[in-house]
């Protein structure tokens, strides 16, 4: 989603494209790709830096240190494991000063993956943009790659939309836009679905729809609960959520 964006983040872990070799011509692709057919997904954010906070809340999205969620489900033919907790960090992307969450995957009891996202949360209207990610992929316990890294500023890369404040159905905007190596897209579906978890029942849910032209016909689907934040994230459900500080 990932991850990505992140899984919250996201995003888009499980299908995005990874080039061994990132040449010129791949990212005039990707840009074709991006002017050419996604018209209907804003990819035009200039906001003010002025209005980015790095710490706060939104109706889907807590972006305050020490939150943490944990998450369980079946995914890569095993039983995936799933922390993220808004960490006491803040990185500099991009000339922002942005706050870091991190996500802790593990399948059947391996650690497979450990990301760091990159967040603000813009003062106004309380929308939630997404700067990019470190990744480490791990194999037998040892770092094997960083595939799905990005960062807004670099290499053309631009930060994206990652939840709207006040999320309309229909609306659709970019989250990740790094030719080369990200273009996740979401379009709101629903904003009154109600969803059991073992971390209780939540009503009044955002479910949100994730493609990219990078792989077309391919889909996932998360669903975000009000004051709570990612509660599904394709086969992961929330199973507990609590302040750590």
């Amino acid at each position: 989603m990932n991850q990505t964006p992140p899984r919250f983040v996201v995003g888009f872990k499980n299908i995005r494209v990874i080039f061994a070799l990132t040449t010129i011509t791949t990212v005039f692709a990707d840009v074709s790709l991006l002017n050419k057919s996604q018209d209907n997904f804003r990819k035009d954010f200039n906001v003010p830096t002025s209005r980015f906070m790095n710490k706060g809340k939104s109706l889907y999205f807590v972006l305050e240190p020490g939150y943490r969620q944990t998450f369980q489900g079946k995914e890569k033919g095993g039983s995936t494991d799933l922390i993220i907790t808004v960490l006491d960090r803040t990185e500099t992307i991009d000339g922002v000063e942005t706050r870091v969450i991190e996500e802790k995957e593990s399948l059947n009891g391996q650690l497979v993956e450990i990301s760091r996202n990159f967040f603000v949360i813009d003062e106004k209207n309380k929308d939630v943009y997404y700067f990019g990610e470190e990744v480490d992929i791990y194999e037998n316990g040892k770092i094997k790659n960083h595939d799905g890294s990005w960062k807004s500023g670099v290499n053309g890369a631009h930060y994206g939309l990652f939840v709207a404040g006040n999320p309309k159905v229909g609306d659709s905007y970019f989250q990740e836009l790094a030719p080369g190596n990200a273009l996740d897209q979401a379009t709101h579906t629903s904003k009154s679905k109600t969803v059991k978890t073992l971390a209780g029942t939540f009503k009044n849910c955002l479910v949100v729809k994730e493609t990219t032209p990078l792989e077309p016909g391919v889909v996932a689907w998360k669903t975000y609960a009000p004051g709570v934040g990612l509660i599904v994230d394709g086969d992961l459900r929330l199973t507990s959520f609590k302040k750590t500080k």
